[in-house]
């Protein structure tokens, strides 16, 4: 009778959590992971984003995309072409972070400053891998589109 009780107790509780969970209480959080530069697949990977926000709800979700290697490429586009500067600034208006490994900047000789679109130190991360890496740890769903 114990066992029945307790195993009774374990379903509830694991019901009541699994409902708590479905109800949107917590945030989905994602990390976009982009090291190429291949401009279509760039602006296939925005497009992405922005249906995955516009699916779950920008307020039901926490993405940042992550750019290292070819990646940063990205934003050297942004720079000059006027819609790749809009996709960007419409993800950011929805709150997408977007980080910039140092390593490639270093490596590649790019100042973030001048050869980047809309980049400040505080979206500079010391390892575009070991921020991917870090962020999954932190329960980031890791997406390469």
């Amino acid at each position: 009778m114990r066992k029945l009780i307790t195993l009774t107790i374990l379903s509830l509780l694991a019901l009541v959590m699994g409902c708590a969970s479905m109800s949107g209480d917590s945030k989905q959080k994602v990390v976009y992971h982009i090291n190429y530069n291949d401009e279509a697949q760039l602006n296939a990977a925005l497009g992405n984003v922005k249906n995955h926000i516009e699916a779950v709800g920008p307020d039901k979700i926490e993405v940042i995309v992550v750019m290292h290697g070819n990646g940063v490429d990205l934003l050297k586009i942004a720079n000059t072409n006027l819609d790749m500067q809009q996709k960007v600034i419409g993800l950011k208006k929805e709150g997408v972070a977007f980080e910039v490994c140092n390593n490639t900047l270093v490596k590649k000789k790019i100042n973030y400053k001048n050869d980047l679109f809309d980049v400040s130190q505080k979206d500079i991360v010391p390892s575009g891998v070991a921020e991917v890496a870090n962020l999954q740890q932190k329960g980031y769903a890791y997406i390469k589109p």
